[in-house]
This record gives structure tokens, sequence and C-alpha cells, in this order.
């Protein structure tokens, strides 16, 4: 929400106060690496992009090891940084590196200087880690806060759908409109039981997903894919962590070429049975916190309840 300025402004800082010739820091990403969040140097040799693993030179000896490092005579025969070509290390001499609270990532600091730094400068190195977590913790509340504020005006508007578009079809185009607005899915579409359980059908899609299909006649088959397997269990599937599947076969594997990085779909259960399948699908990976969790599961009951209502319209007729 705010970009990374207040960092960069710290780093400076951090350097000033340890009269230091580069300071960096690493957050940890989704899997086992660390990312080069920001960095501020007096030279410009800082390899932009910078990932390392747990293991790798001093800032993954942190990593693994989970302790601080203080080296005041730097042997880069024995171990590198990793966040310099090879050449730009050749005059760094000393080296020092706190994790920030909660194994959140690692902050360090170089010098062209031996001895350049003391168990007391480690101990002040650790309180800018606080004060860059405390920070970024402040920053993660106010940007949950903001997004938590548009997904309660989603819901405004999902909840005028019924009076606004009493008809089943433009209902249901209205409401799919909506969660993909908010989610940032691409795809987004309700399987419908047909009368006997054996298939379903593919209702409400805005987009094309497998364009050689007529959806308006084509029956999926109950037994197979992703969103056969919700049918069958009445169970959710929430997917989109980097490190989870990497292809979701929604379908099937007789539609394999259509597989997802990133999937939500929901059971919709009308009359004590799963009646229909609410599904977001992305090829991109799309994190599903829990704020995105409520507000679609909100939106799915919502749905039942229109769907109670045809439900219990068509059986009194």
């Amino acid at each position: 929400m705010y970009g990374n300025n207040w960092l960069d402004r710290i780093l400076a800082l951090v350097c000033s106060v340890f009269d230091g010739y580069s300071s960096v820091l690493f957050l940890k990403g989704k899997g086992p690496e660390h990312f080069l969040a920001s960095s501020f140097s007096l030279g410009d040799s800082i390899k932009p992009g910078t990932m390392i693993s747990p293991g790798a030179g001093l800032v993954g000896w942190i990593i693994k090891n989970k302790q601080p490092l203080l080296i005041n005579k730097f042997d880069r025969n024995v171990g590198c940084l990793g966040y310099y070509p090879a050449e730009g290390e050749s005059k760094i001499k000393a080296f020092m590196g706190v994790h920030l609270p909660l194994k959140a990532g690692v902050l360090c600091i170089d010098s062209k200087k031996t001895y350049s730094f003391s168990d007391k400068d480690q101990k002040i190195l650790y309180q800018f880690a606080q004060l860059i977590e405390d920070i970024r913790a402040d920053i993660h509340k106010v940007d949950m806060s903001a997004k938590s504020m548009d997904y309660y005006r989603y819901l405004t508007l999902v909840h005028s759908l019924r009076v606004k578009f009493p008809k089943w079809r433009i209902f249901l185009e209205k409401l799919l409109d909506v969660l993909t607005q908010a989610t940032g899915f691409r795809y987004c579409f309700m399987a419908a039981r047909d009368e006997v359980g054996q298939g379903y059908f593919v209702e409400g899609l805005s987009r094309d997903i497998l364009p050689e299909l007529d959806f308006s006649v084509h029956k999926f088959r109950m037994d197979s894919g992703l969103v056969g397997w919700v049918f069958k269990h009445g169970t959710p599937v929430f997917s989109g962590e980097q490190d989870g599947p990497s292809d979701l076969p929604l379908f099937g594997k007789e539609f394999s070429s259509l597989n997802f990085k990133s999937v939500i779909c929901l059971p919709l259960v009308v009359h004590r049975k799963t009646r229909g399948v609410l599904v977001l699908a992305d090829s991109g990976s799309i994190y599903i916190n829990d704020e995105m969790r409520a507000f679609v599961q909100v939106v799915g009951d919502y749905l039942c309840l229109f769907l109670e209502n045809l439900y219990l319209k068509s059986h009194a007729a």
C-alpha cells in the first residue's frame, strides 16, 4: 500500500549509525527462500532481485541456524555474502546480521573496515529489526482493514442483486461478475447437478474456458475432476499457495490441458444435498487469505438461499 520507501530510509539510517558500507533486508517468501526486499549502499553493486536459500552464504547461515552473526574479519574463502557479485565482495572486511522477530527476515550490514562491529552494535541492530517488523505489521493491518472494507462494499452489491435481478440467469451473471471483481480470479462459474445426480452442467460462465464445448448442452461426468470430487464429498477446496498443487484438473483427465494453479470450489447445499458448486479458478497464483475465504463463503451462502427459493417454488408448483 505504501511501497518500500520507508524501508529504504531505515536502511540508510542503519548504514549511517554503524558507519557501514551497505545494509540489506531479506524477507521470507512463500517458500524457504528469502528475497531482497530493500537495500542501501555507498556503492552500486548490490544485485537486485537476489534470492537466498537457507545455508547459502552468511545470510543463508542466519536463516538456517536462526541465530545472529557477527564477523569482524571476513574471510571470503570461508563464506560469501550472496548479495554482491563475486568481485563486489573483495573490499568487504566485516559483516553483522540479525533475524527479524518471528523469523520474518534478516537484517544485515557490512563494512570495508576491519573490526567495525561489537556485541553492543548487534543489540542495536536487532532494535532496528524490531522497528522494521513493527512497522510492517502496522501497514499489514491497515492494508487488511482497507481490503475488508472493499469486501464489505462488494457484499452490499451482492445483497442488492436479488431485488434488482429476480430472474435466475441474470442474477447469476451479475453475482459471478461481482466475485471476479472482488477476488481477481479470471474464471468464475457455477456447476449445477443434473436431476439424477450422474453429471453436472456449467452455468454463468462469462469468459470462454473451453471454446470447443457448448456449455449450454454439455454435461460433465460426476466421477471426474475436482468439481466432481466436491459434489461427491461436499467439502470445499481452497488452493492458491505457491507451493500448492501446480495443475488442478477441474473437469478431469479428459480436459487435462485446462488445469489451474489457484482454485476455490464451494459446495452449494440445498435441501441437504450438494446441488451445485461455486467455482473460482485462475492459472496464476492467487493468495487466498482469511478475508477472501470469508467473503466467498458468505457469497456462497447467499447463492444457496436463492437456489433454496427456486427449489421450493419448483416443488410447490
